[in-house]
């Protein structure tokens, strides 16, 4: 019923430990517009080589004006040194995504969706196989196509990947905390790291759960926190004090990387650490940045 993951290499970036016995991976909440892209651009391979970062995996359902991502935006990430770009349920916002969900590898969508593309596979860092699964919930979330179970989903696809490899993150993009809490502990023991995405605000609960996985409840946000959620405050304090329904625009200020770090032992793929992340990026908003 599920579509099985396939191999993608990755080249490996400078700061790779050759034949490491541990692997620190980078996972980054929804990226936003441009002002996300641009901070991707500006801060990451200073915070890979900061952090001494392995790999990175970053959300990038909103990349592109803020819902959703075309190739164009996704050929840009992936330029600036991200490894695997996950996705939810604005992955459908463009009918154009559904040829790019199947050109491009590292492009995941969530598993347990009925389309095109993959929502799991195995990647290639320096000689260690890494496994990425995308999920999206169910509970309060507008199911535009065909799903399946998240939970028996998320299952099938890790018990698939761990037939190759015991390094697995698991993103579970949902708007419900118990969802989310549930799906870790469901896959504790299973996979290295549970980590959520969509709600764009970074949660406090990371933690190690008894039998080893990583955990948090919500990675946040990549892009600009001066409004709401990514968006221009003064748009959306309109929308929910007036009747008034104006586009709201992507905001442009206060720009920040948000996510967590996992440090996972690749013999066992035990998760031996597990860290909040903020970065503060520092520019001057381009004209009319908001708009893409």
């Amino acid at each position: 019923m599920f579509a099985r993951g396939k191999h993608a290499k990755v080249r490996p970036e400078n700061g790779v430990r050759l034949g490491a016995s541990m692997i620190r991976v980078l996972c980054l909440g929804d990226l936003v517009g441009r002002p996300g892209r641009r901070a991707i651009r500006e801060g990451l391979a200073q915070v890979k080589q900061q952090h001494r970062i392995d790999f990175t995996i970053v959300n990038v359902e909103n990349a592109t004006n803020g819902a959703g991502i075309r190739e164009k935006e996704g050929v840009e990430l992936l330029s600036y040194g991200i490894d695997v770009m996950t996705s939810g349920d604005h992955v459908l916002d463009f009918a154009e995504t559904a040829d790019y969900l199947k050109a491009e590898p590292r492009l995941l969508r969530p598993y347990n969706y009925a389309m095109a593309g993959h929502g799991s596979r195995i990647y290639q860092c320096n000689g260690i196989k890494v496994g990425v699964v995308n999920l999206c919930g169910h509970v309060f979330m507008k199911e535009r196509c065909e799903v399946h179970n998240v939970f028996h989903a998320g299952l099938d696809a890790v018990e698939r990947l761990r037939a190759e490899t015991n390094v697995i993150f698991v993103d579970m993009h949902g708007e419900a905390t118990s969802e989310k809490i549930a799906m870790g502990w469901h896959l504790d023991g299973k996979a290295s790291a549970v980590f959520g995405s969509h709600t764009h605000v970074q949660t406090a609960d990371i933690q190690l759960l008894p039998k080893g996985t990583g955990y948090i409840t919500d990675l946040g946000m990549t892009g600009p926190h001066f409004g709401v959620i990514g968006r221009d405050m003064e748009a959306v304090l309109k929308r929910f004090t007036t009747t008034e329904h104006h586009y709201m625009k992507v905001a442009r200020d206060w720009v920040r990387l948000t996510g967590a770090i996992f440090e996972v032992e690749v013999a066992t793929g035990r998760c031996a650490k597990a860290e909040l992340f903020q970065h503060q990026v520092e520019f001057v908003p381009e004209p009319e940045e908001s708009k893409t």
